[in-house]
Order: C-alpha cells, then structure tokens, then sequence
C-alpha cells in the first residue's frame, strides 16, 4: 500500500478548539520548573553598573616542565598530547595534527 506524505494529514477529529486541548492536559503536568538555585545566574544586575572602580584577581600561572603551547590553537597541553608531526619545528598537538 503506498502513502503520500504530502497529504494533508488532519482528520475531522483533529479540528478540536484550543480549549478542548487545554481540558485535556491534565493538572500535574503544569509549568512548574525546579530550577537550580546553585546556577550563578540569579542576583546579577549588570544593566547600570559601573564597573570601573571593581578590581579583578588572576592568579597565573607559569608553564610547567611537562607543558607546552600548539603553535595551531595556541592551547597549552600536557606532553602526552604532542604530536610527532610538527611545522617547521613548532610543537603541534595531536587534536591539530590530525
């Protein structure tokens, strides 16, 4: 038996009113969301705040012995993820060399 996909599919009991549907649904499945309170994005108003006078701490730091940058993506990777292939003798991880 062949189908045509491109038919419309409705049938007369598919004309239901959005209320009907609504009548339906039952009352457990309403809009309650748990939300993570944990997420870091409540209690920030950044709309109107001047930030000019807050200062930021960095703690960097130094390249280890067992470390090197990918002259491709310029991460810093362990030595396990150097490839043996490199350009023009610049160290390549394995991820841009493959």
């Amino acid at each position: 038996m062949a189908t045509d996909y491109d038919a419309p599919r409705k049938t007369e009991e598919d004309t239901d009113s959005i209320e009907a549907l609504k009548e339906r649904v039952p009352a457990s499945a309403s809009a309650n969301v748990d939300i993570d309170q944990g997420d870091g994005v409540h209690g920030f108003d950044l709309s109107d705040s001047d930030l000019s006078d807050i200062e930021l701490e960095t703690v960097v730091i130094p390249p280890q012995a067992d470390e090197f940058t990918c002259m491709e993506c310029f991460l810093i990777k362990h030595r396990s993820q150097l490839s043996s292939h490199s350009t023009q003798g610049n160290p390549v991880c394995r991820d841009c060399a493959g």
